[in-house]
C-alpha cells in the first residue's frame, strides 16, 4: 500500500453554535477516531495519533462490502453502545485498548461496533483534501452504502434544535462544519467546531482513597507548562464497573509511593494514597472551576486510556 497515514483535521471547541446556511450540524459521536485506508486490495485502519487499528476492528476489513471506490481514505467515529442504546466511550475502549489480539474474536461478540463515516479524503486515485465539504460529501453518498457495521453520519440544518435533542438524550454534543471548508490534514480550525454539552479531559492518576481492600476514588492531575501536576479533583463515579475497580486497584498499588505527586494541596486529603502519575483516565465533568483551585465540577471516570501522562495538560 502506498498511501501514508495522515494526521486528521480537528474542530476547535467553541460555545456557540454558528448559524447560516454554510454550516452543516452532524452528532458529536462519543467513540474513538478511525480513518480506513484501502488501495491494492489491501485495507488497513489507523487511528488520530497514527496507531494501526487493523486488526482491532475486523468488522471494516471487507470494504468492498460498503465502499465502491477501488482506493479510499474514509475518515470517521468508532462507537460502541451500552445497554442504555447510547455511544459510551468506555464500550470502545474495551475493543481499542485490547493487549491481546488473540482476544478480538471474543471481544468482538461482546463489543459489536458500529463505524460513523464523516468525510472521505481519497477516492479512485484522486486526493479530495482540497475541495469543499459539500463536494466531498456527494464522494461520500456515492460511494459509501451503508451497512449494521457502517453508517454515513447524517447533516442537519438547525444547530440550535441539534444540539438540544443530544442534551436531552445526555449524548456529548455536536460538530458544525463549513460547506465550504477543505480538508486541512494535520490542522485544526474553526471551520469545523465542536460544542458541547459538558466537557471532558484526559487526567493522570496521582492518588486514591480506599474502601476496605479496592479503590473507591482517584485523585487526578494535570502538568502545567513548567512539568508540575496540579491536583485538579477526585473521582469515585463513572462507567467503571465493580471488577473494574477491583482491577485498577491492583495496578495502583504498586505504583504507591510515600510523598504526593502533586505540586498544590487536593482537598481531600484524608485517607489517600500516593502513586507515581503513570495512568491517565478519560474523564467527565460538568464545569471546570478556575476560581477554586483548578478543581472539576463532577467529575465521573469515563474509562482507563492509554495516553502518556506528559500529554495530560492543563488548557
Amino acid at each position: 500500500m502506498n498511501l501514508k497515514p495522515i494526521v486528521p483535521f480537528e474542530p476547535v471547541r467553541k460555545e456557540e453554535i454558528p448559524a447560516g446556511p454554510r454550516w452543516r450540524h452532524e452528532v458529536k459521536w462519543d467513540g474513538t477516531r478511525v480513518l480506513v485506508y484501502h488501495e491494492n486490495g489491501q485495507t488497513r485502519l489507523f487511528n488520530r495519533k497514527l496507531r494501526e487499528r487493523t486488526a482491532h476492528y475486523p468488522e471494516l476489513l471487507d470494504i468492498g462490502s460498503y465502499c465502491r471506490a477501488k482506493s479510499v481514505i474514509l475518515d470517521g467515529e468508532v462507537i460502541a453502545l451500552a445497554e442504555d442504546g447510547k455511544p459510551s466511550f468506555h464500550e470502545v475502549m474495551k475493543r481499542d485498548q485490547i493487549k491481546r489480539l488473540s482476544r478480538i474474536g471474543e471481544m468482538r461478540r461482546a463489543v459489536p461496533i458500529t463505524y460513523m463515516v464523516f468525510d472521505i479524503v481519497y477516492a479512485d486515485g484522486r486526493w479530495m483534501h482540497d475541495v469543499p465539504l459539500a463536494e466531498r460529501l456527494g464522494a461520500l453518498e456515492r460511494l459509501v452504502e451503508p451497512t449494521p457495521q457502517v453508517q454515513r453520519v447524517s447533516g442537519h440544518p438547525d444547530g440550535k434544535a441539534l444540539f438540544a435533542a443530544v442534551g436531552r438524550q445526555g449524548m456529548e454534543g455536536i460538530v458544525c462544519k463549513d460547506l465550504h471548508s477543505v480538508y486541512a490534514i494535520g490542522k485544526k480550525d474553526d471551520r469545523w467546531v465542536k460544542v458541547k454539552c459538558y466537557g471532558d479531559t484526559i487526567a493522570v492518576i496521582g492518588g486514591y482513597t480506599l474502601n476496605g481492600p479496592t479503590v473507591n476514588a482517584v485523585l487526578l492531575g494535570q502538568y502545567d507548562s513548567a512539568g508540575r501536576l496540579w491536583y485538579i479533583g477526585h473521582a469515585g463515579t463513572g462507567r467503571l464497573t465493580r471488577e473494574e475497580w477491583r482491577e485498577l486497584t491492583e495496578v495502583l498499588r504498586p505504583l504507591t509511593v510515600a510523598r504526593t505527586p502533586f505540586v498544590n494541596r487536593p482537598a481531600r486529603i484524608q485517607g489517600a494514597f500516593w502513586v507515581r502519575p503513570e495512568l491517565t483516565v478519560k474523564v467527565q465533568y460538568s464545569e471546570w472551576r478556575w476560581q477554586e483551585g483548578r478543581s472539576l465540577r463532577h467529575p465521573s471516570i469515563q474509562a482507563i486510556v492509554n495516553v502518556p501522562p506528559e500529554e495530560c495538560r492543563l488548557p
